[in-house]
């Protein structure tokens, strides 16, 4: 997709499609709970105004949050189609509606073959232009993604224009803002691409290959190691997991340095990536049903890498490097078995209660070897348990940290990203519960209690006192059902969030 910032009258723009964001602007009167719609274009140009009047006193458009409504032939303009799209409530506005209403516009034109469109910048005190102009790109970019890579009939509907009109002069600012928010969605469009990929085809291997060819693309130095390299490093807990796989492992490190180097004492920000491409579960194998979603139990180094390529682009002031643990759980007559003990790289002696926990195994050793390599603030992300989504359903991921300065910082860029997070329990009050009778630690307490909290607990053994957070995006990584504003599949969860987050420690 082509994206353009553009200072032009929408009047004056030929277009096969035109898009307008329009809010409910009704007040309900003292004790009257609603009020009936009052849609209110959020434009002040009087050619929008004028060709939309009819409608919005019809009934036909009440604005309703994600709500079209197309007028062909607009009059009045030069554009071949009108679409209103609503954005709800006009008191309750912020850009995270502007985020998913053009999403929509870009959902309503694919299957209508419109391949061009333009996008008016909306104008009303609670959407400022800056914020609105980076989620109006990551919502229209992000829309246009679909998961039939390898259908043989499929008709490629992507969008090959999209024009976005600014009533007010493109300053420098608002233009930084409109390709930071491309960078974003196309960097997460990336990280779906990979987990959308089937186990057969994107392998550790393939996965080490695709990460390379971005870090040359974009200037990250980039290391891709084999199973010699891990055993070279003592990380008994990844190589465990690799044991029941012919595919070979792959530990991949990514490393970005700012233009300006950054002071000694200044933050170097880790990030770690659980990279299982296909799990079954391993000798503790998994039910048939639903097997088939493990391609995207990598999903976690996913949204590392992606992020990586982001902050290539963005290029904030501070250090960031990466590790992704990338391996096969499969099961044979090799495979690790409940019962075995292993040593991690950190010397901590872990007892395997069960092979289907798996990644916090390898990404024990991920957060240990970051550590060594400098990072002074760590962040992993993982597919890491269903019980988080017995929890929280599929709409929250779920976050543990062992740092509230650290956390707090995430959560304030969460909201700038406009993605969920709810905290979850990380205290020693659970440390029992992973305590093991022969071994150090268990990788699995065989409870239905607290299983993510555990899992966190496990990870928490692993960082020290570093500051750290653990994401468990297992319920939000993949999407059952298509949104009106994106795709069924994979979502891209939280890159957005970890670049504005590692953001914040930029000098």
């Amino acid at each position: 997709m082509t994206t353009t910032l553009l200072h032009q009258s929408p009047a004056d723009i030929a277009t096969p499609l035109l898009v307008v964001f329009a809010a409910d602007t009704a007040k309900p009167a003292p004790g009257i709970k609603d009020a009936p719609a009052t849609p209110t274009l959020l434009t002040t140009n009087a050619a929008l105004l004028s060709a939309a009047a009819p409608w919005l006193t019809s009934a036909d458009f009440k604005a309703a949050l994600n709500e079209t409504f197309l007028l062909p032939a607009p009059a009045g303009l030069k554009a071949q189609r009108l679409l209103l799209v609503g954005l709800g409530k006009a008191d309750k506005l912020t850009p995270h509606e502007l985020r998913k209403a053009a999403g929509v516009a870009i959902r309503f034109a694919r299957p209508r073959t419109l391949r061009t469109l333009a996008l008016t910048l909306p104008e009303h005190p609670l959407l400022p232009p800056g914020p609105c102009i980076r989620a109006i790109a990551e919502g229209a970019i992000v829309a246009d993604f679909d998961i039939d890579f390898y259908r043989a009939d499929r008709k490629d509907l992507s969008i090959e224009s999209l024009t976005v009109l600014s009533a007010s002069p493109i300053t420098a600012a608002l233009q930084t803002s409109f390709n930071e928010g491309v960078i974003l969605a196309e960097s997460q469009n990336f990280a779906r691409t990979l987990i959308n990929e089937p186990g057969n085809i994107l392998t550790p291997t393939e996965l080490g290959k695709r990460t390379a060819a971005m870090a040359k693309e974009f200037g990250l130095a980039c290391e891709v190691h084999g199973l010699d390299k891990i055993l070279e490093l003592k990380m008994g807990a990844f190589a465990s997991v690799t044991q029941g796989s012919p595919q070979p492992p792959a530990l991949i490190v990514l490393r970005y340095e700012p233009p300006t180097p950054p002071s000694p004492n200044a933050p170097v920000i880790g990030l770690v990536g659980k990279g299982i491409t296909f799990d079954t579960g391993g000798i503790s194998i998994k039910p048939a049903a639903d097997m088939d979603k493990m391609k995207y139990d990598m999903a976690g180094a996913a949204s590392m890498i992606a992020t990586m390529r982001a902050i290539a682009q963005l290029k904030p002031n501070v250090r960031v490097l990466c590790v992704v643990c990338s391996c096969e759980n499969m099961p044979d007559g090799h495979a690790f078995k409940p019962g075995d003990v292993v040593t991690a790289m950190s010397g901590k002696t872990i007892e395997i209660m069960n092979t289907d926990a798996e990644g916090r195994l390898v990404l024990a050793d991920g957060l240990h070897y970051a550590q060594t390599l400098g990072a002074t603030h760590l962040i992993n992300a993982a597919t890491l348990t269903g019980a988080i989504g017995t929890a929280l359903g599929q709409i929250n991921a779920g976050l543990f940290s062992n740092n509230d300065e650290t956390t707090g910082k995430f959560f304030s860029a969460a909201w700038n990203a406009g993605e969920k997070f709810w905290q979850m329990p990380c205290t020693d009050d659970y440390r029992d519960m992973i305590k093991s009778q022969i071994a150090d630690i268990m990788n699995s307490t065989g409870s239905r209690y607290a299983g993510a909290t555990t899992a966190a607990m496990f990870l928490k053994e692993f960082v020290n006192e570093t500051p750290w957070i653990h994401l468990d995006i297992a319920a939000v990584t993949w999407l059952d059902d298509a949104k009106p504003w994106q795709s069924k599949g994979p979502s891209g969860v939280a890159i957005r969030t970890i670049t504005e987050w590692v953001r914040s420690y930029a000098s």
